[in-house]
Order: C-alpha cells, then structure tokens, then sequence
C-alpha cells in the first residue's frame, strides 16, 4: 500500500469571528488510481461490506413488515425519519467546507467524493463504500484515494478596524489621579495607625 500525504489548507469560519486558518494534512493511498491492483485485503473488504448490506437489507424488510401490521409504529417512524432530515439540512457547509476525493472503488470505477475538510481521508468520514455511478453497483468499496481540494475558495477574511488607541490623559487628569491616590494612601495611613 502507498501512502502519502498532502498539505491542503482550509478555513474555519464561526458566526461571531474572523475565519482562522488551519492547516490539515490529507492522506492519499494506492495511488496512482488508475494502476492499483486489488488485494486480498480488498476481496475481503468487498465480501464484508455485501454480508453487512445484506443483513440490513434484511432488517429494513423485517421493520417494514412490523409498520405495515402497526400504522403507530410507521408514524412514529416516519416522523423519525422527518426529524432526522431536518436536523440534516441544518448542517449545510459552505463550499469552502467541502473536501472533494478522487476514489476508486471495488468495481475498477473512478469516482469523485466529498466529506467535511477536517477529514484527513474519505474513510475516516464514513465512507467505506459508495454506489458507482458508472456500473450502477451498489456498496462498492473504496480501495484507493487522493484528495482533490476544497469545493470552494474560502472568503477573505473581512478586516476589523482595530479599536481606537487609548487617549492620553492631559497634565491635569494625571494631577488629579496623583491627588486621588495621595488622599487613598492617607487614608490607608490612618486607618492602618489608629
């Protein structure tokens, strides 16, 4: 397997600040994409990955047997559902956000993918397998990568106008500080004396 790792920078922005500047490393492996050879690790990948699907494929028609005997159960569940597809819009990121990947998948296709740019590669994001949109298999196993960049270009950052410096005091407000700190000081005296 051939590693390698690629410096790509990126910015994060907060609602209430200037976007920062970050530095990520990005992995690249088996490359060059075109070239790579599958292993036995990447046939038992495959074989993993089609067992998994099939055992969920399983689950889902079992639970859709028990919401088409329970209407309860199917409402609850797809409000569920809506729950969780409104809570995912709310997590829309900015192109610059948006890390893309060259991947080539289990089927020999080369594909593009994406995944937040704090991810320094597309499997540490989740994404152990894709459909291919070349052969239309579905659950293909990703066997090699190679960061392409961000979406997006990442704004300027905006430049605050930096607060005005401190006005000077004149002679006679620095003569009334020292006329202030005179009588605190006698104060202190007395009370420290008596």
């Amino acid at each position: 397997m051939v590693d390698k790792t690629v410096l790509l920078h990126g910015r994060v922005d907060t609602a209430s600040t200037l976007a920062v500047m970050r530095e990520f490393e990005y992995r690249s492996s088996n490359i060059p994409l075109e070239e790579y050879e599958l292993t036995r690790r990447d046939h038992r990948c495959q074989k993993q990955s089609e067992e998994i699907s099939e055992s969920v494929r399983r689950q889902v028609e079992e639970d859709n047997a028990k919401c088409r005997a329970d209407p309860a159960r199917a409402e609850r569940r797809r409000q569920a559902f809506e729950n969780v597809a409104k809570l995912m819009q709310s997590f829309k990121k900015a192109d610059h956000e948006i890390m893309r990947w060259r991947v080539r998948l289990y089927c020999g296709h080369i594909i593009e993918t994406e995944a937040h740019y704090t991810y320094t590669d597309p499997l540490s994001a989740g994404a152990y397998g894709r459909r291919c949109s070349e052969c239309g298999e579905d659950r293909q196993t990703i066997v090699a990568f190679e960061p392409i960049g961000l979406r997006g270009e990442p704004p300027e950052p905006t430049e605050s106008t930096p607060p005005p410096p401190p006005k000077k005091p004149t002679q006679a407000d620095l003569e009334r500080r020292v006329e202030t700190l005179e009588k605190e000081n006698e104060r202190l005296r007395t009370k420290l004396s008596g």
